[in-house]
């Protein structure tokens, strides 16, 4: 795993808290349970041979009987149909006949990537939530691979290596990368790649607005998470075309930017030292007091 990237230098909140936000392994020995989180809109055709991947690749993982403390027990693939136009939500109705797993979602109306996320988050029932987008350029198997290296972290991201895109797109993305991390001051290596898990209880804490989808990164830091950063692979899209281009990435943006810079900037953190509670019989005393006035 020497190709990982673990730079805590780059990470300051990192190394400020003390507190494990990792999902703890419960008494009764069981793994863990993963929700895999797929927002989508008009991705008819990439569906199938995604939503099989993923079940491919993640039935493998699960191992019975195994003493493996990071082993998981189940997975589930929460697909959200953002207002899709095409047959995305018939193709997703007759791909849950044969997957057990896969949970649909159709939105009433097309709402954006970031509340698609959202609403996956809310309806996920794992004790981790994986992302992955629906274009197929980010092969299931690289989760898988974000899952593996988690062990000793509160959440990994991946960053595409070699992107399969255009000259124009690379250019811009990596121009937006060092400008976010120039303002926000940190190193998030690739804050457009999709592959990121984190834990459950802190996607459903996570401030929600349109957009924040680019910032998971920072808005996991912001939380204290220790982040461990994997290198992916990255495939050309096969079918569909994408739904970002240079205006939809501009002056909107850069107001999220400065947002995002006045969040992390403002966190509330707390440690409780104890937590006092009344015995029954005092709570009782209370009530009966209550009722004789």
């Amino acid at each position: 795993m020497s190709s990982i990237r673990r730079d805590h230098a780059h990470f300051p909140l990192n190394q400020r808290v003390k507190a494990r936000y990792a999902p703890v392994e419960p008494d009764s020995g069981r793994g863990f349970t993963l929700s895999i989180v797929i927002p989508a809109r008009n991705e008819a055709e990439n569906l199938p041979p995604l939503v099989e991947e993923v079940v491919v690749v993640f039935r493998s993982r699960i191992v019975e009987r195994s003493v493996d403390r990071h082993r998981l027990d189940g997975f589930e693939v929460i697909v959200v149909d953002d207002g899709s136009t095409d047959q995305t939500r018939n193709v997703l109705e007759r791909l849950s006949r044969i997957y057990p797993e896969l949970r649909p979602i159709t939105l009433a109306r097309h709402v954006g990537q970031s509340a698609a996320t959202v609403a996956g988050f809310r309806a996920s029932q794992g004790d981790w939530v994986g992302l992955l987008d629906a274009d197929l350029q980010n092969p299931p198997s690289e989760l898988a691979r974000l899952w593996d290296a988690l062990p000793g972290h509160d959440a990994a991201l991946g960053w595409r290596r070699r992107r399969e895109d255009c000259r124009s797109r690379r250019w811009i993305s990596r121009l937006a990368n060092a400008v976010r991390n120039s303002v926000l001051g940190q190193s998030v290596r690739d804050t457009g790649c999709s592959v990121r898990i984190f834990p459950r209880e802190v996607a459903l804490r996570l401030p929600a607005f349109h957009g924040m989808h680019r910032f998971f990164g920072s808005l996991l830091l912001r939380e204290g998470l220790r982040v461990i950063q994997v290198p992916v692979n990255h495939r050309p899209r096969a079918s569909g075309k994408s739904h970002y281009h240079f205006r939809n990435r501009s002056l909107r943006v850069v107001i999220d930017l400065i947002g995002v810079a006045w969040l992390l900037r403002r966190p509330v953190r707390f440690e409780r030292l104890a937590t006092h509670s009344p015995r029954p019989e005092q709570i009782m005393a209370t009530m009966t007091d209550a009722e004789n006035n």
